[in-house]
């Protein structure tokens, strides 16, 4: 294996990684601690989901310059590409519509649940599908 598949399969993994950590389980857990309730919840949510994405950002760059630098199958390069689309889903469609929901919410207001937490979930389950796939196939080059 050289240089960039070995990278882009670390990072990868590392990716992968830190996204089912964060999504699936910090997040749900953080609301059963006690005295946790909903504005504190977001309150931790909302800094800890801003820096997972920034450290995601970090890490598709680092992925698409593996990918620039070539030799990785294509299978790899299509399921990388697709994490990112995700990403930038994710981060520029997404989030904004919950930081105004839980901006609501922080200043006192009332809020039904967003169907755009569902979005993020969904888009969430899907990048660590395609996270998988990337770094398999990277491992099998």
């Amino acid at each position: 294996m050289t240089a960039a598949p070995a990278v882009a399969a670390g990072v990868t993994f590392v990716w992968l990684g830190m996204v089912l950590a964060i999504s699936f389980l910090e997040a749900p857990l953080k609301f059963r601690a006690p005295g946790v309730d909903l504005r504190v919840g977001l309150g931790i949510g909302r800094l800890v989901f801003r820096a997972l994405n920034g450290a995601e950002a970090v890490l598709a760059a680092v992925l698409v310059t593996a990918i620039i630098a070539g030799g990785l199958p294509p299978g790899s390069v299509i399921a990388a590409a697709v994490a990112v689309t995700i990403l930038v889903v994710q981060v520029g469609v997404v989030r904004p519509r919950l930081t105004r929901r839980s901006d609501h919410i922080l200043a006192g207001g009332q809020a039904p649940r967003s169907t755009s937490h569902y979005a993020y979930v969904a888009l969430e389950a899907a990048k660590v599908a395609v996270l998988l796939t990337a770094g398999v196939l990277l491992l099998a080059t």
